[in-house]
């Protein structure tokens, strides 16, 4: 009798980015730049399932949701995917084949700066790691995402830490440590309104206007100037979001996304009516954060 088939479900959250400090470029990173920022993972979800497919089958992919972007074109190369690059890289360490069927559900925002492509890894790797029952610590998991990209690790997570390295390297906060507490002090506490857009930007050339442009002199996210040069919506939306009461509101990452901090639920609403009056974003997202990843095993 052949052993009943389990499917296992990950729910991981997006991430924004409540501080991006951006320092010079190493060659042994392969050009990146030096990062040191404070992750905050966001309750707006992709759904990874993972199921075992028959020896010497192969993967596949399903892609699933209304926002797909650019996941959706027919030249998408599907070996090229986070999820399924991760998938290589478990099978890789585990000495197994990636005879596995994925599908994943999207939600996050494409090409958004809200890791959308690192949650998708991330939540690979994390049913990988229960539906071949290798139980890795999460060290070695991050160990693993480290190499595909600089916010999977922390994505594995979620939750509120900070990034060093070139932001691979995860020191987690926790809910009560002092840095927690001035981070919520500072704004960064209450509803998550989220501004998203149908166009994207593109990582490389966001860095690549920082690098000609440097960061605003009050920006805690150094790459703001230069996501709000590329797409100037980004930075209508700051500022209606802190005209209608938000207590904190930037780009995330590298745009154009922009996230904004309601205190109360009155200001939740003004910021969503501004944005809607104003034009001001595409698809208005509101989410809880900070965010945990959500496993579950069905046979």
């Amino acid at each position: 009798m052949q052993p009943q088939s389990i499917t296992v479900r990950v729910d991981c959250p997006a991430k924004t980015n409540l501080t991006l400090a951006v320092g010079p470029t190493h060659a042994e990173w392969g050009g990146r730049h030096a990062l040191d920022t404070i992750y905050c993972a966001v309750g707006v979800y992709d759904t990874v399932t993972a199921t075992a497919k028959a020896p010497g089958t192969g993967f596949s992919l399903e892609l699933e949701g209304a926002h797909l972007g650019d996941l959706a074109s027919s030249s998408s190369d599907m070996r090229r995917n986070h999820a399924v690059l991760a998938l290589f890289a478990m099978a890789e360490a585990a000495g197994r084949e990636p005879d596995v069927a994925l599908t994943i559900t999207k939600r996050i925002p494409v090409g958004a700066g809200l890791g959308g492509g690192s949650a998708d890894a991330a939540a690979a790797m994390l049913a990988i790691d229960r539906l071949w029952n290798l139980n890795w610590p999460i060290a070695k998991l991050r160990t693993i995402a480290a190499t595909l990209g600089a916010d999977m690790p922390f994505c594995l997570t979620g939750g509120l830490a900070r990034g060093t390295g070139f932001g691979e390297q995860i020191e987690d906060i926790d809910p009560t440590d002092p840095l927690a507490l001035e981070l919520s002090s500072q704004g960064f506490a209450g509803e998550v309104i989220i501004g998203a857009y149908q166009s994207q930007l593109s990582t490389p050339e966001v860095y690549h206007t920082f690098d000609a442009m440097g960061a605003g002199a009050a920006d805690r996210n150094h790459l703001q100037a230069a996501a709000i040069s590329l797409h100037p919506r980004s930075g209508k939306a700051i500022t209606a979001a802190l005209e209608a009461g938000a207590s904190q509101a930037f780009v995330s990452g590298s745009g154009p996304s922009v996230v904004a901090f309601a205190p109360t639920e009155a200001a939740a609403q003004h910021i969503i009516d501004s944005w809607v009056l104003q034009d001001a974003a595409d698809r208005i997202i509101r989410a809880k954060a900070p965010a945990t990843p959500v496993i579950c095993v069905t046979q």
